[in-house]
C-alpha cells in the first residue's frame, strides 16, 4: 500500500473542503426539495443529485480539407510524441480526462467488490478491463497531449469514486491516476504511457504501463496492461480503430489469472473487434470461457459448452445470434434495468452469462467527437470551479477550452503559446540545473509486480495547491 494513503483523507470521509468540492462537482444536498437549473444546461434534480451536461458547446470541426498524411508523409517509423500536429486533428480533451474514462463503467467494480466468489470477481474484473477501452470505438480524433505538471480531478458521488491524475514527465510522456472508492472498497491506479508510432497507412499506439485494481474488502489485487490500440486509414479513406494483443490480468491473492485475446482484424475483418479469453486457476485448470467484442459486449460460459459450441460450429451446424430475450435480459447475473436497446453481433451460446454491454450514445455523438455520456460531462467547467480546482486542472487550459467553444484559431494560438512557454520553462530548468518535481505521484515499485510504477502520494484532496506550477 501507500504511505500516502492515511495523510490524504483517503478513507472516503470528506472533510468540510472535500463536502464543498462535491458539492461544486456534483452533488448539492441542500437542492433535494427543488429542481432549477445553473450555468445553461446543468439542472438538479428532485432527489438531490446533478445532471451533467448532454452536449458540447459547438459541434465537432471538419476535418475534410485537412491531410494527415501532409504531417506524417515525414514521420514514417518515428516516435509521434515528439510531433507536433494541427489542432483540427485533436478532441476537446486532454489525454488524462481520456484516462477518466476508465470509470464510466465503474458499476463492474461495485459488482466485484459484492461478489462473494473469486470467480465472479475476477469475470466483473475482466469485464471492467475490457470496457475501459471501449470508449475509443469511433474515437479517431487525438486527445491533447498534458503539459508537464497538468492534472485533472473528477469526484463523482453518483458514481461513488473520486479520481486525480498528473502528467509526471513530458519526455517521454507518462500520465499517473489514482482512484479510490469513496466507500474505502476500492483503489485503482496506475501510470501509462503509451509509445506511437507511424508505419505508413495507420498510426499505433503500444500500451506501457500497469494498471492496478485494489479490492479492499477482499483483500485483493489484480494487475494488467492494456492492449495495443490501431488506427488505420491515416492517409485516405474512412479512419477505423482497432484494438489488438493478449491482456493478462492477475489476481495476486488467489493466483487465479484472465487471459484475453484482442484478435486483430484479418485479412477479411471477421475477427474485427472480437475478444476471446478464458479464467484460469493456479493450476492452470480453466474455469470459464470469455467471449465477445469491445465494441459491443462480453459474455462468458462454461469451457466445455464452450468447447462443443465451437466443434459444432466448424461442422457447420446453425448459429446464433445473440437477440435479448426474457431469460437472457431478465438473468440474475444481468443489469436489466441498465441494459441499452443495442444490435449485437456477437455469437450468443445457449446458457452464457451477459458479464458487460456498451452504454448507447448520445444521439449527436457523431457531431460531439464520438463522445459517451461520461466524456461529454468530462471537460464541464460550472461557475465557481475555478476557485476550487487546482490551478494545473485541465478544465482550466484555454486551447482546450476554445476548441470546445467552436473558437478554433484561438485555440490553434494558445496551444502554440502553451507549447512554447513549457519549452522555455524547461530551457530555464536546464539552464539554472533545476530539475523537475512531481506534486502528486513519485515514481517507485508495485507492491504487486515489482516493476517500476508512479504512486499517489497523498495530499492532493486537503487542496493545498499553494505551490502548484504555473502552466497555463
Amino acid at each position: 500500500f501507500y504511505t500516502g494513503f492515511d495523510s490524504d483523507n483517503s478513507s472516503g470521509d470528506f472533510s468540510e473542503a472535500n463536502h464543498k468540492v462535491a458539492e461544486m462537482l456534483d452533488l448539492d444536498p441542500h437542492q433535494s426539495n427543488r429542481t432549477g437549473k445553473h450555468n445553461g444546461e446543468t439542472e438538479i434534480q428532485e432527489n438531490g443529485i446533478k445532471r451533467h451536461r448532454t452536449t458540447l458547446p459547438a459541434p465537432m470541426f471538419s476535418r475534410s480539407d485537412f491531410s494527415v498524411w501532409s504531417i506524417l508523409k515525414k514521420c514514417i517509423g518515428l516516435e509521434l510524441s515528439k510531433i507536433t500536429m494541427p489542432i483540427v486533428f485533436n478532441e476537446p480533451l486532454s489525454f488524462l480526462q481520456r484516462i477518466t474514462e476508465y470509470m464510466e463503467h465503474i458499476y463492474l467494480i461495485n459488482k466485484a467488490c459484492s461478489h462473494a466468489d473469486p470467480l465472479e470477481r475476477m469475470q466483473a474484473v475482466a469485464a471492467f478491463a475490457v470496457s475501459a477501452v471501449a470508449s475509443q470505438w469511433e474515437r479517431t480524433g487525438k486527445p491533447f497531449n498534458p503539459l508537464l505538471g497538468e492534472t485533472y480531478e473528477l469526484t463523482r458521488e453518483d458514481l461513488g469514486f473520486r479520481f486525480i491524475s498528473e502528467q509526471v514527465s513530458h519526455h517521454p510522456p507518462i500520465s499517473a491516476f489514482y482512484s479510490e472508492g469513496l466507500s474505502k472498497d476500492f483503489i485503482f491506479h496506475g501510470s501509462i504511457y503509451p509509445k506511437l508510432k507511424f508505419w505508413g497507412k495507420s498510426i499505433e499506439a503500444e500500451p506501457r504501463g500497469t494498471i492496478t485494481l485494489e479490492l479492499l474488502r477482499h483483500n485483493e489485487a489484480y494487475t494488467w496492461t492494456n492492449p495495443t490500440c490501431c488506427v488505420h486509414n491515416v492517409i485516405i479513406g474512412k479512419l477505423w480503430l482497432e484494438q489488438y494483443g493478449t491482456v493478462e490480468i492477475v489476481n495476486h491473492s488467489t493466483g487465479d489469472k484472465c487471459v484475453l485475446n484482442f484478435k486483430p482484424c484479418g485479412l477479411f475483418g471477421k475477427e474485427l473487434h472480437r475478444v476471446e479469453g478464458y479464467i484460469q486457476d493456479k493450476n492452470r485448470k480453466k474455469l470459464c470461457v470469455i467471449y465477445g467484442k469491445w465494441t459491443e459486449c462480453l459474455w462468458c460460459t462454461d469451457p466445455t459448452t464452450y468447447e462443443t459450441y465451437k466443434k459444432n460450429e466448424k461442422r457447420g451446424g446453425e448459429q446464433k445470434k445473440l437477440k435479448p430475450s426474457e431469460d437472457v435480459i431478465k438473468s440474475e447475473n444481468d443489469e436489466a434495468d441498465d441494459l441499452p436497446e443495442v444490435q449485437d453481433t456477437v455469437q450468443f451460446i445457449p446458457g452464457s452469462k451477459l458479464l458487460w454491454r456498451i452504454n448507447c450514445r448520445p444521439p449527436n455523438s457523431s457531431q460531439m467527437y464520438n463522445f459517451t455520456s461520461f466524456a461529454v460531462s468530462l471537460n464541464e467547467l460550472e461557475k465557481g470551479m475555478e476557485a476550487i480546482l487546482a490551478p494545473t486542472d485541465c478544465r482550466l487550459r484555454p486551447d482546450i477550452r476554445n476548441m470546445e467553444n467552436g473558437n478554433m484559431d484561438v485555440a490553434s494560438k494558445e496551444k502554440e503559446r502553451l507549447e512554447e512557454k513549457q519549452r522555455a520553462a524547461r530551457k530555464e530548468r536546464a539552464k539554472d540545473e533545476v530539475e523537475w518535481h512531481t506534486r502528486w505521484f513519485h515514481q517507485g515499485t508495485n507492491p504487486y509486480t515489482g516493476t517500476s510504477d508512479w504512486l499517489y502520494s497523498g495530499g492532493y484532496f486537503d487542496r493545498n495547491f499553494s505551490d502548484c506550477p504555473d502552466i497555463y
